[in-house]
């Protein structure tokens, strides 16, 4: 089979230059393989995707402007493709949030390199992959005590965005946002909104 030919045509996305490279490589060594784009940020990987129309995705979790999660509802609002996203920081909300967007797949970076291909490859084929462990820890897993809209507007806080301008990205009330802050803050026996933003990011609420 000529590189032309390989059955897999991928596109990689990862913030970090250096392991997107080296997985680039590492999948160009496959015979039934081919990497056809790559990325550094999820809006990037979005415009990539739409520009090469690959057979299978690999999204970081964490990059800037859209992480891998907001990166995978994008792609799938236009196209059906099998979407595997990669992470160092594995925790359960996040899977869960991963599997209700549409994502076929959930691999921590920490994975053999081996055993990582043969995911590719199965999701690829139509099947599903989530770590075990991670698996096992979301079942037990205390559930988020917080409104859906608490968890918007955190994630929108957690860069630091002033109030005004979250305001006014969500279209409503200085006073409605600060209010859903307050509340979201307390509910977390957090001191600031944005210590209650990071406490919620840390258990992959957001």
């Amino acid at each position: 089979m000529t590189r032309q030919d390989a059955e897999i045509r991928l596109v990689l996305a990862d913030d970090e230059g250096l392991l997107r490279e080296a997985l680039s490589s590492l999948l160009d060594l496959e015979h039934d393989m081919s990497v056809v784009g790559s990325a550094r940020t999820g809006a990037e990987a979005v415009a990539v995707v739409a520009e090469h129309e690959p057979d299978l995705v690999v999204l970081d979790l964490e990059m800037p402007e859209m992480d891998g999660i907001e990166a995978a509802k994008a792609i799938l609002s236009t196209r059906s493709v099998p979407i595997v996203i990669v992470t160092r920081h594995a925790r359960p909300a996040t899977l869960r949030r991963a599997l209700q967007a549409g994502v076929r797949g959930f691999v921590p970076k920490a994975t053999p390199a081996a055993q990582f291909l043969k995911i590719l490859r199965d999701v690829h084929g139509g099947a599903r992959y989530v770590d075990p462990e991670i698996a096992a820890s979301a079942l037990v897993e205390d559930p988020c005590p917080l409104s859906q809209r608490e968890l918007e507007l955190l994630a929108l806080a957690r860069p630091g965005t002033p109030v005004s301008e979250i305001a006014e990205r969500t279209s409503l009330s200085e006073g409605t946002v600060r209010n859903y802050l307050s509340s979201a803050t307390i509910k977390l026996n957090a001191r600031t909104r944005h210590e209650a933003a990071h406490l919620a990011w840390s258990e992959g609420w957001i």
